[in-house]
């Protein structure tokens, strides 16, 4: 008989919410498609659960070219009219023209950085942050490196990216293991 494992309590008992705990969230990505397509996710969070995107990311997927920031920049009226049909995703107008300025910034970035990884990592000195929560009440929303984070995206031009959603994906692309010391993830994505 197989051991329980403890996990985060947010992880709860959704099997998708559990794949994407015990398999994603906190491990150090540096692959800028991945760190894009969580660019336009989390943007596209703002407001909502974090589940309820998560169930449409495949939609998401499809709709927005895999994830290709260029792709995406070229995306015109024509296409934002076809993605506010798309039942399979937020079909929000500030949010879906969010995330194709957000493609436009990304690519800007990557241009002055050399990719997106090095722009989010130069954040903690390429380094992830390790923290040693005991309780999913120890974390906190925001702490100041998300908020200059977020300051620098918005100057940048980035949009629905507050210190909040910051934070949430330094967490989901490990800048920070905020996994709780008692979860079986925190020492494995170290």
């Amino acid at each position: 008989m197989e051991i329980a494992k403890t996990r985060c309590d947010w992880a709860g008992t959704d099997e998708l919410y559990i794949a994407y705990h015990d398999t994603e969230w906190g491990v150090p990505e540096r692959d800028d498609r991945k760190l894009f397509e969580f660019v336009v996710l989390e943007s596209a969070q703002a407001g909502l659960s974090w589940i309820t995107v998560l169930r449409k990311r495949e939609n998401y997927r499809a709709a927005f070219a895999d994830f290709d920031p260029k792709e995406v920049a070229g995306f015109g009226p024509d296409r934002v009219a076809e993605l506010l049909g798309n039942p399979g995703i937020i079909r929000n107008r500030q949010k879906i023209e969010a995330a194709i300025g957000n493609a436009r910034t990304t690519l800007q970035t990557v241009d002055e950085f050399g990719s997106l990884a090095a722009y989010f990592w130069s954040f903690v000195d390429d380094t992830p942050v390790i923290n040693r929560f005991v309780t999913m009440a120890d974390i906190p929303a925001r702490t100041p490196v998300s908020e200059a984070m977020a300051a620098d995206m918005k100057q940048r031009g980035f949009r629905f990216f507050g210190p909040t959603i910051a934070y949430a994906h330094m967490q989901a692309m490990g800048l920070v293991n905020d996994h709780i010391t008692s979860c079986f993830r925190w020492e494995a994505v170290q």
